[in-house]
């Protein structure tokens, strides 16, 4: 390189626009065949430098000009450049100096097939190959930072170990994939960093890594390299049972959904739970309680609290709020020794606009589309995910499949699925653009889909995927070789809603609108359903749940235990939102704790005591879940009786001969006498009353049994004469 080459070349390090700085820097062979090594090194504030070849002797680096370039040949280094072994001496204006280990040394370490996967999408373990990885290179140690930002004119890491300078540290651009990469010797974990980034157009700003595996509490933003120290889990019994066992269709899930936040804080009110707080608080709680499942709010990074997580900008690292990695870990393990699943929600279809996050990640739109009518949107003011772009699949793929392995979460609830397969999804008329068949369908969006389902169930078999879906898309639960989205579960949106709204009617007025009790066994067979009553149900100026039910503070609880009882009786697993199981009275606020002060005054003591025996009777009868799925499972006795707002029905398990009766009598009259007919004569007892004075009710009832009569009734041959309590749900079974 000649003098005025070098001039150039130090020009461009100094303003931070050199393209290409391995070409530069590091070792090289001389021009003109002679032997030895040149060495370049750069240190924009280094007054000298001193090379410091391992086998040869120190010897002085001249200086380019004035700039931090210097430059020395050692004479009679043998072998290729990237194996020449050496440090560098620099001194500093106050006359002090320090060794370091030159990166520019150091050859590529992504190969051309890692590189091929990436670019085509199949690479399911990105996170291993991108991002901050604490590693050894020969015998040096440090980390090895790559990045996908194939239109950056410069790419360098930058954090406390080079004064955020982006002109110390450089990377090697890999082309033509658009990947950039440098190994940084001594780095180690714990150390904070970014990327910046140099645009086209000259524009230069700063980047947390897509990839970071934990990042700065917030509102800062750095990433924190982060290898996972071995953690020894516990849980080997329990991930053994998870894979050999035949998933949960046939088995109870009742899920109690969780926002770690707001769930309890500590004595001040203010200060959060750490993970390993609420692995001693919040799982024996759930536990007791009896779910089987926790499911969580998104735990991935994010900077705004008032999101409930659902607006990701550190996809593989849990939130610093509450502790680190490992902690998270502690969590998951302490869920599975107490025999409760673990399942997160997850938010592939969108993600914030935050400068320092993945919008605009290169300069140009990378993860999004650059049309704002196919890559915003427009309610949440959000970016939408370019499925068509290989590497952004190999992204979102590698972090589905991260949580399930890295943490042994157990499934994944997928936030927003109507939003990624409509292309007109909450858009007007020429807001939108159509598919390349002139449909609404995001035909990327359904393959990513499929192949997410496909990939979770058969690389982590027990594992679920649940779908929160709003609309009457056809087959979200159904198998992908059936032509189906390959859920496990979809959530039953329609039934909430339907249950909700009939709640809310006064019960004089419910007989008007008895078709929203019945209407949802027209599809239930359709999906798989969970039915949930959720976080989104009791925000927004939405109310509590208890809230919802008309009448005063007693007739309030009793329509809230009616419900629960038709929730637990209708086919489909269960959902319930934190605060729901004991009747919390105030809406749902990110920013505080539940009102456990409550928790044992009445009416929601009442409340509570019924979720949890619940919980007991759903987990000890088959004929709540064997057949959730299979319209053989349940059988109206009469879902007409409008007049006096009573529903009756069977439950049935595989065994023909196990069944339980539901009878739910939803206005606040007592009904004696009532006729219900029966499959089976013989002595029928009372398994559950919500009417209990075990839940604060008025503890009308049945004396605990009922004998049948030979009378015929409803189509059957034997009948019941029943007293129907109040705002209630009873559930009996023949004693054999």
């Amino acid at each position: 390189m000649s003098h005025d080459d070098l001039l150039q070349a130090a020009a461009a390090l100094e303003h931070g626009t050199h393209p290409d700085p391995f070409a530069v820097l590091g070792p090289h062979r001389p021009a003109g065949g002679r032997r030895g090594v040149v060495v370049r090194v750069f240190s924009p504030d280094a007054v000298a430098a001193e090379l410091l070849p391992a086998t040869l002797p120190p010897q002085p680096m001249a200086r380019v000009g004035s700039s931090g370039l210097f430059h020395s040949t050692a004479e009679g280094g043998e072998g290729e450049p990237l194996a020449f072994d050496y440090r560098v001496r620099f001194t500093w204006p106050d006359g002090s100096a320090s060794e370091v280990v030159d990166p520019y040394r150091f050859g590529r370490v992504l190969t051309d097939e890692d590189l091929h996967l990436l670019a085509e999408g199949t690479q399911y373990r990105a996170q291993d190959k991108l991002g901050a990885r604490p590693m050894q290179f020969g015998i040096v140690s440090g980390v090895h930072f790559a990045v996908w930002a194939p239109n950056a004119e410069r790419v360098s890491v930058v954090g406390d170990f080079n004064r955020w300078d982006g002109r110390r540290h450089p990377m090697r651009r890999l082309v033509p994939h658009g990947v950039w990469e440098i190994f940084i010797p001594g780095l180690a974990n714990g150390e904070k960093y970014k990327f910046e980034i140099r645009a086209r157009g000259g524009a230069v700003f700063q980047k947390t890594d897509p990839y970071a595996r934990r990042l700065e509490v917030p509102p800062k933003s750095a990433s924190i390299v982060w290898h996972p120290a071995p953690y020894s889990w516990q849980d080997r019994e329990w991930m053994e049972r998870r894979q050999h066992e035949n998933g949960w269709l046939e088995r109870p899930m009742s899920i109690y959904e969780v926002h770690l936040g707001s769930w309890a804080r500590g004595a001040d009110g203010q200060r959060f739970l750490s993970y390993r707080e609420l692995a001693d608080r919040l799982v024996p709680y759930v536990r007791d309680a009896g779910f089987t499942h926790i499911e969580l709010l998104p735990v991935m990074e994010h900077p705004f609290a008032g999101s409930w997580g659902y607006q990701v900008t550190g996809f593989f690292a849990p939130t610093s709020r509450f502790g680190a990695p490992e902690d998270f870990k502690a969590f998951v393990d302490a869920c599975h020794l107490a025999g409760i699943g673990v399942l997160l929600d997850w938010v592939p279809g969108h993600f914030p606009k935050d400068g320092h996050a993945l919008a605009r990640f290169d300069g140009t739109a990378l993860y999004e589309h650059e049309d704002p009518r196919l890559g915003e949107h427009q309610d949440w003011g959000t970016l939408i995910f370019n499925y068509g772009r290989h590497e952004v699949r190999s992204f979102l793929l590698s972090n589905a499949l991260f949580w399930l392995d890295e943490f042994h979460v157990d499934g994944l609830r997928v936030d927003a699925v109507a939003s990624m397969l409509y292309l007109d999804y909450s858009r007007r008329e020429g807001q939108w653009i159509p598919n390349r068949y002139g449909g609404r369908e995001n035909l990327e969006a359904i393959d990513f889909l499929r192949e997410l389902n496909s990939l979770t169930h058969g690389k982590y078999p027990g594992t679920i995927t649940a779908a929160e879906e709003s609309t009457a898309w056809p087959g979200v639960s159904r198998p992908v070789h059936l032509g189906g989205l390959g859920f496990t579960y979809k959530w039953n949106m329609g039934w909430m809603h339907d249950m909700l709204s009939y709640m809310s009617h006064d019960p004089i007025h419910r007989r008007w609108a008895h078709n929203q009790i019945t209407f949802s066994m027209l599809y239930a067979y359709h999906e798989n359903f969970i039915l949930p009553f959720s976080h989104d149900e009791v925000v927004h100026g939405k109310g509590a749940l208890i809230g919802k039910m008309p009448g005063d503070s007693w007739q309030q609880a009793a329509n809230l235990r009616a419900l629960y009882g038709y929730m637990f009786g209708h086919p489909g697993k269960k959902l319930v939102f934190m605060g729901g199981e004991f009747g919390q009275r105030a809406e749902w606020n990110h920013d505080r704790s539940l009102e456990w002060e409550y928790v044992d005054v009445f009416p929601h003591w009442g409340v509570r005591a019924l979720v949890r025996d619940l919980n007991t009777l759903y987990r000890s009868q088959p004929a709540l879940y064997e057949r959730d799925y299979d319209p053989a499972g349940f059988q109206w006795i009469d879902c007409n009786d409008n007049e006096n707002s009573v529903v009756t029905f069977l439950r049935r398990a595989r065994d023909p001969r196990d069944f339980l009766v539901f009878v739910l009598n939803f206005t606040p009259v007592p009904r004696l006498g009532y006729v219900v007919g029966v499959p089976e004569p013989g002595v029928y007892r009372e398994l559950l009353n919500t009417d209990s004075e075990l839940y604060g009710g008025s503890n009308l009832g049945n004396a605990g049994r009922v004998a049948s009569e030979p009378e015929p009734a409803h189509g059957f041959s034997d009948r019941l004469c029943l007293v129907l309590p109040p705002l209630a749900c009873l559930v009996l079974k023949i004693e054999r």
